[in-house]
């Protein structure tokens, strides 16, 4: 019983963290990873990490408890939620596509997150997921919700960023981040489509007996492929500096604690 009085508090305040990190981490996060996977991963992430770095000091069961496991709560979601946010501009960047070249209509169910997605948005989506595990970020992930208690203690001042603003700032620069790295990546196709329809208006314009409704459908979705085609060697590079500005943003998450 002493032994449960001194750590489990301790241990739960860490299991709070990590578990609320792997509901909204991508890929840990996906509908069909099993329930009971994301918990057991979660408790054993949670003992490896209470085993390195731990707590000297007791943590008392008083009135303060609930308020600390709301706080780790919210430390563990928005570490994930930030490194979410780098995966969904995949996805705004497809619905860019989308509308553009006539998808939009076409929406399907994206099984990771169980939503309506966008058609090049999901496929641009599993290709990076795919890239991310292959290049082993689901370990960069793990390695740096358990580095956080280094730099984001059980004794943190996560209320008082968020009370000063710092928090809502940070998270409105990332999400502006975001959006910029989302138009990046379907730039080249809202180029090609913006001169398609300059050309099919040329077009009406010339020979009005052209039914540019009939053929610009189908000639947006032919240059649309032909763009994915030739672009589709370069998103290796692209998806890894998006990885890479993710982990940068985390880092930055966690240096809004450390000053």
């Amino acid at each position: 019983m002493d032994w449960l009085t001194q750590f489990l508090p301790g241990f739960m305040l860490y299991f709070c963290r990590i578990a609320s990190f792997f509901v909204v981490a991508p890929v840990f996060s996906a509908r069909n990873v099993p329930a009971h996977f994301k918990i057991g991963i979660a408790f054993f992430v949670t003992l490896m990490s209470f085993t390195i770095v731990g707590n000297s000091s007791p943590i008392p069961l008083d009135s303060l408890y609930l308020l600390s496991v709301f706080r780790e709560i919210l430390v563990g979601v928005l570490l994930g939620f930030v490194a979410y946010l780098f995966f969904t501009a995949i996805q705004i960047a497809g619905s860019f596509i989308d509308i553009q070249m006539g998808f939009g209509i076409a929406n399907v169910i994206d099984p990771m997150t169980g939503a309506s997605s966008p058609v090049m948005g999901n496929l641009k989506y599993i290709i990076a997921t795919l890239l991310f595990l292959s290049l082993n970020g689901h370990h960069l992930l793990l390695k740096a919700i358990m580095e956080s208690y280094e730099w984001i203690p059980l004794s943190n001042d996560l209320f008082t960023k968020l009370y000063s603003g710092q928090m809502a700032e940070f998270m409105l620069k990332t999400f502006s981040t975001v959006f910029s790295l989302s138009f990046q990546i379907s730039a080249p196709f809202i180029a090609a489509f913006f001169l398609t329809d300059v050309g099919l208006g040329l077009l009406a314009r010339v020979a009005p007996q052209f039914n540019i409704f009939v053929i610009g459908m189908p000639l947006k979705v032919l240059v649309g492929f032909m763009l994915l085609i030739l672009l589709f060697p370069g998103y290796q590079f692209i998806f890894k500096d998006l990885f890479t500005s993710m982990l940068d943003s985390m880092q930055k998450f966690i240096g809004l604690f450390t000053g």
